[in-house]
């Protein structure tokens, strides 16, 4: 899952879109930080800024920012699920013809086999990385050329879109870019992806429109942006340059169930996804996790517990309710680093196991001779959670609850979030009392599926056209169709990923790509630098 933007300025003569796209990564950096980038157009010119690491790295501090001139353009930050971790496939992905497209890809697709034997046998089209979003981007890029235009029309585009449609197939919400004539936003057929648009008043020409798509609402109001809308399932929406958004369903709906991982965990608790408050959802989970706990424990087993501890962060709001309603004193007992990196998204296991005792300290004196629950949003592997209750022991605890917002984990999550294979999750083919044991604890309390979906539901804000989610992860049962061998392909790219073979060319350092360098020292004026390719290794040396 990553983190997605894209902004058209209504002054088609600013050139500061960029500034405003890189603001809004620091807003949804909690989705990607394996690698950011932004893609901006002035005229007919691309310009890209784009490399490993967070926001703040690549960008130096916004210091490259005025490497990028421009009214519009879109931005990206990576959080690596299928592919390698390598600088190449940093996004946003860009491909000269036709017409120069650049874009921005949130998701995964689950049959990139047969995608890569159509661009290769059948489009003619060569793939410089390992990541499906290059993918995608060449199956639209071919759709556009099929026209034979030198220039090409909205109308265009949106049917160029049915073959994207037609032939990738998973989850995906995605910002696009046209060069010198508009920025485009699509949403899958079932709405797993999250993507919305706002607008605002033009701060440069008068009555003129700024239009801004985002995976998430937050970056969005932080920016000034309202009449915020939800890009529907199977929907796009394109702005040409000094227009207004034209909306076209290019796929019929097959539904409308968005992750319900955005609300369980990786979603900030400030936006709104699909008329959908992150915030009341984990009030929810909270509430019916506490009635889970009464019926499973029972009046004696509640009364023993002498203090809530959430683990932080995105239990917190969940387990301040559960307390509440349990008549619990509630303590965050657990200090957080915030200087290290959200252990689960890390990639390899080593990492998140060392990073979870660098995010996390206990204040000994809550723990110290009592009977906790800790509450978590999800326990995937058992990594995290088995080193949080040795910590909570070794703080003095003499019984360890644990309380999970979301149900068991038992099958791989195949739409964007490195969940493993199944060997790797902790619950599969284990009983609560087998995971108890795993992880040390007295006694594990997972919510029930159906409460879970309930819990977010009533989250509703208004009229939401929620009434389901996607929930494979927990059941089996996956909204789209997954391809006959999609798992062993999957383990095996994932295991590529982490082999030395995958880093034997270098092709960019750990730095951004694209930015020149005379003798060392930076140029910053976008005359003196080189126009886009992939990785201008002349500029960089």
């Amino acid at each position: 899952m990553c983190g997605v933007c894209g902004l058209l300025l209504g002054d088609t003569k600013a050139e500061t879109a960029a500034v405003d796209i890189h603001e809004s990564l620091y807003f949804l950096q909690h989705r990607g930080q394996d690698a950011a980038g932004i893609t901006v157009c002035q005229g007919g010119r691309v310009y890209q800024c784009k490399g490993n690491g967070m926001a703040a790295k690549v960008f130096d501090e916004g210091k490259r920012i005025t490497d990028l001139p421009g009214f519009m353009g879109i931005g990206h930050l990576r959080y690596p699920t299928a592919g390698t971790s390598s600088a190449s496939e940093a996004q946003p992905f860009y491909v000269n013809a036709p017409f120069g497209l650049s874009i921005s890809v949130n998701g995964n697709l689950v049959n990139t086999k047969e995608i890569r034997r159509f661009l290769d046998f059948e489009a003619r089209r060569h793939i410089n990385t390992d990541s499906d979003s290059e993918l995608l981007l060449n199956v639209f890029a071919h759709g556009l050329n099929q026209f034979g235009k030198a220039r090409a029309n909205v109308d265009d585009v949106f049917s160029a879109l049915k073959d994207v449609y037609a032939r990738c197939h998973g989850a995906f919400a995605c910002t696009a870019m046209i060069a010198g004539f508009g920025i485009l936003g699509f949403r899958d057929s079932n709405g797993i992806r999250p993507l919305c648009l706002g607008s605002r008043p033009s701060a440069t020409l008068e009555g003129a429109t700024d239009y801004f798509m985002a995976s998430e609402s937050i970056a969005l109001r932080q920016l000034g942006f309202d009449n915020i809308i939800d890009i529907l399932p199977g929907q796009a929406v394109f702005i040409q340059k000094g227009g207004v958004p034209q909306f076209r369903q290019i796929v019929e709906r097959k539904s409308y169930t968005p992750d319900i991982f955005e609300y369980v965990y990786f979603a900030r608790p400030d936006s709104e996804i699909d008329g959908l408050s992150v915030h009341r959802s984990r009030q929810n989970m909270g509430a019916k996790l506490a009635k889970k706990m009464k019926d499973t424990l029972g009046e004696k087993g509640i009364g023993e517990i002498d203090v809530i501890i959430p683990v932080p962060e995105t239990s917190n709001t969940a387990a301040a309710v559960l307390a509440k309603c349990l008549d619990k004193p509630f303590s965050n007992a657990f200090v957080k680093n915030r200087y290290v990196y959200r252990t689960f998204i890390l990639p390899g296991q080593t990492a998140r196991k060392k990073g979870v005792r660098r995010k996390l300290s206990p204040i000994v004196s809550e723990f110290k001779g009592k009977t906790i629950c800790l509450v978590d949003d999800s326990i995937v592997r058992g990594t995290t959670s088995r080193e949080i209750v040795q910590m909570a022991r070794e703080a003095g605890a003499v019984r360890v609850i644990v309380a999970s917002c979301s149900p068991e984990i038992i099958h791989p999550h195949i739409y964007g979030i490195d969940l493993a294979d199944h060997a790797q999750l902790v619950a599969y083919n284990k009983t609560v009392s087998e995971i108890a044991t795993h992880i040390a604890a007295d006694a594990v309390i997972y919510q029930d599926l159906d409460a879970l979906k309930e819990a977010c539901t009533e989250a509703a804000e208004g009229e939401s056209e929620v009434k389901d989610f996607e929930v494979g992860v927990f059941c089996g049962e996956y909204k789209g169709e997954v391809p006959e061998g999609f798992f062993k392909l999957a383990n095996e790219l994932r295991t590529q990923g982490n082999c030395p073979a995958a880093k034997a060319t270098l092709v960019a350092n750990s730095g951004a790509v694209n930015v020149p360098k005379q003798n060392g020292t930076t140029v910053t004026t976008p005359e003196n630098r080189g126009d886009i390719n992939l990785h201008n290794i002349a500029d960089e040396a």
